[in-house]
């Protein structure tokens, strides 16, 4: 028998070394690409402010109709350490937070389980699918003044207008995702033995997630701007309510200070859904263009 040929030691220990600091390579270079993001965010953020400031300083803009930084900044430290005319600052802040969450979670079950639902059985589709285009079409923004007739002040009206918003982003991408489904994937399911209830369950909703998924991101968004516009218009508490009152006292530094406010508790349900969506697809490829 030929003697075996074997691959000497220093060969697999350079190849696998050089393996290694091509990954230490590529490691670094994500890493000085992060902080160059960051830190170009940072800066832009930085350099807008202080424009701003300056910009109000030297008169070049009104500082009562623009306000300035500064004065935002005071706003929203008086607010935080001594309240506001309605009640404590967090007090408001988690007024708000429940409409929006509270919407927001009614619009997402109701889009997923009736766009699965349309995106599944055509004949519901073909009969609920022009009175769903109808009202798509109808400007949402303008029911909050009809939900604050029918549920009053309360958080319902609200609610009800954070429902409305969430619903059809929802709807629609949950309604392409069980359309998109791999029709090979289906038909053997099906012959594998899975009914329609197991089709569902296990084919149609882990591939349509994805989609849903995508919607979710600005859908909460879309779930505070219904929590606003409702506190805006009737609320005897809330963020939005902050921003009606500032505005009536033509308090420019309030109004901005809210919005900054409710800036920064949508970022803080973006980063959570993104940290979420992470977990859930760590199965999926990462992209190759991520690191470049």
């Amino acid at each position: 028998m030929p003697p075996e040929k074997t691959v000497p030691a220093d060969v697999t220990t350079a190849g696998s070394g050089t393996g290694d600091g091509r990954t230490r390579e590529r490691a670094r270079a994500a890493r000085r690409r992060r902080l160059l993001v960051y830190g170009t965010r940072v800066l832009l953020l930085v350099g807008l402010t202080g424009l701003w400031e300056w910009l109000a300083r030297a008169a070049v803009i009104d500082p009562f109709n623009f306000s300035m930084p500064s004065k935002i900044w005071d706003q929203m430290t008086q607010w935080a350490l001594h309240g506001t005319p309605q009640g404590s600052l967090w007090e408001q802040i988690w007024y708000t937070l429940y409409e929006a969450l509270l919407g927001w979670i009614i619009g997402v079950i109701g889009g997923v389980v009736l766009g699965i639902s349309l995106g599944r059985i055509r004949l519901l589709a073909d009969v609920l699918g022009p009175y769903i285009k109808v009202l798509n079409a109808l400007p949402r923004i303008v029911l909050a003044p009809v939900f604050l007739i029918w549920f009053g002040l309360g958080p319902a009206s609200k609610v009800a207008s954070a429902v409305v918003l969430v619903f059809f982003p929802v709807f629609f991408n949950a309604f392409q995702g069980a359309r998109e489904v791999d029709r090979n994937l289906v038909a053997h399911s099906r012959i594998l033995g899975a009914g329609g209830r197991q089709v569902t369950l296990q084919v149609v909703i882990p591939s349509a997630t994805s989609w849903i998924f995508t919607s979710l991101h600005v859908s909460f968004g879309f779930a505070l701007i219904g929590a606003i516009v409702g506190e805006y218009i009737g609320a005897t508490k809330g963020l939005g309510l902050l921003v009606s009152a500032s505005q009536g006292t033509f308090n420019a530094a309030g109004v901005y200070a809210a919005m900054v406010i409710l800036a920064v508790v949508a970022l803080l349900a973006e980063g959570l859904l993104a940290f979420l969506e992470k977990r859930l697809f760590r199965w999926k490829p990462a992209d190759a263009s991520a690191g470049r």
